[in-house]
């Protein structure tokens, strides 16, 4: 007997894994409703752009893990950060930044954002005397990542949030590197807190995502900087993200305890001159990384090795088991070259004064069994 529901019904059951909502559009039975949507009156949805119940559900799962109250979807991680400033800042604005940002975050606020009359200070965040002296004169905002990309310095949120709070600036943070996992911002003081969701959230490579989370009341901004922009999300990255939220925890405390161990590990290792990692008492924000984070020091770490270039290049083709990767957060382990990839577009005075040599690799822990990265990393270092 032919079953003439609707396919939207299910009766009594509910399915176990969330469902996917691909469409662009969405129907109303009158113009009465389509109001009452507008007006946030009543629940709904009426173009993906605008949002879509995949982008809804993970912004509000999200949300929940950062200790915030809302958050905004966007369709990649620079879109997050290009909808945050586009929703914060205005012409005649003064962020004061972290002079150790992602290169495209640093190029955005250098090329971009000054075309539309805001300016950026970069200063050193890490030293808090520096960061004072910033701040004497009036700044909108103070932007800095949790851990930087790629020598994982590690800013002491808390005593930031203090500063910020003393001088009338809006604190936001990139948390992508600790995730919700290992640091919640907001709960220390941060005002917005952004993540890209391409990286350990989504945790497979399979996704790009970005998000904006925030307590106040920059919801509404947020979201219309990423409509009117056109920074939406596609609903099947969401629904990957969603899915990829079920181990995050888990992934991201095996693949930190993985870090750690191979960190130690590689210190000792014949050709490599220096491992950075904020886990080791060597590194310089050991005791701030202490304090700021939970459970863990993270996943990313940074080896060099003597020979610069040629080795790196020996190194890829031994190591056939860490895949050469220009993004990171893979649920396996793989490797980097900032100086050709993340900071390729950073001038070579400023890669010196950071430490990003023509030797330095980025490593990007995964959580498979410890022995079998090591194997790996002996066979690329033989």
């Amino acid at each position: 007997m032919a079953d003439d529901r609707p396919p939207t019904e299910l009766g009594a059951s509910t399915p176990l894994a969330p469902p996917l909502f691909p469409s662009s559009v969405y129907t109303m039975p009158d113009l009465d409703a389509y109001e009452r949507i507008m007006r946030a009156e009543a629940p709904g949805f009426y173009y993906a752009r605008d949002g879509h119940p995949n982008a809804h559900r993970l912004a509000a799962r999200l949300a929940a893990m950062e200790g915030g109250r809302w958050g905004v979807i966007c369709g990649s991680g620079m879109a997050a950060i290009s909808a945050l400033f586009l929703a914060t800042l205005r012409s005649g604005d003064r962020v004061v930044a972290s002079n150790r940002l992602y290169g495209r975050a640093s190029q955005l606020l250098r090329q971009e954002m000054i075309r539309l009359g805001v300016k950026t200070d970069f200063v050193d965040l890490n030293d808090l005397e520096e960061a004072k002296k910033a701040l004497t004169a009036p700044a909108r905002m103070v932007y800095v990542e949790t851990i930087t990309n790629p020598l994982v310095r590690t800013a002491d949120l808390p005593r930031l949030a203090q500063l910020a709070r003393e001088r009338g600036s809006l604190f936001v943070v990139d948390n992508t590197f600790a995730t919700p996992v290992l640091a919640r911002p907001l709960e220390v003081g941060a005002d917005l807190v952004m993540e890209s969701v391409t990286k350990m959230i989504g945790g497979h490579s399979d996704l790009t995502l970005g998000a904006v989370c925030g307590r106040g009341d920059w919801f509404a901004e947020v979201g219309r900087a990423a409509s009117v922009w056109g920074l939406s999300s596609s609903p099947f990255d969401c629904w990957l993200a969603e899915r990829g939220l079920e181990t995050l925890p888990l992934r991201m405390k095996a693949a930190s305890a993985n870090a750690a161990a191979l960190a130690d590990w590689l210190a000792e290792r014949p050709g490599v001159t220096r491992v950075i990692y904020p886990g080791r008492a060597d590194h310089p924000d050991h005791a701030a990384a202490r304090r700021v984070l939970n459970g863990g020091y993270g996943n990313m770490l940074c080896m060099e090795l003597a020979g610069g270039r040629d080795a790196v290049n020996r190194f890829m083709r031994k190591a056939t088991g860490i895949p050469f990767s220009p993004s990171l957060g893979h649920v396996s382990t793989t490797c980097s070259h900032p100086a050709s990839t993340s900071h390729r577009f950073v001038a070579a005075e400023e890669k010196a004064r950071q430490g990003i040599t023509d030797g330095l690799v980025r490593l990007s822990v995964g959580c498979e069994e410890l022995g079998r990265i090591q194997e790996q990393m002996a066979t690329g270092l033989s």
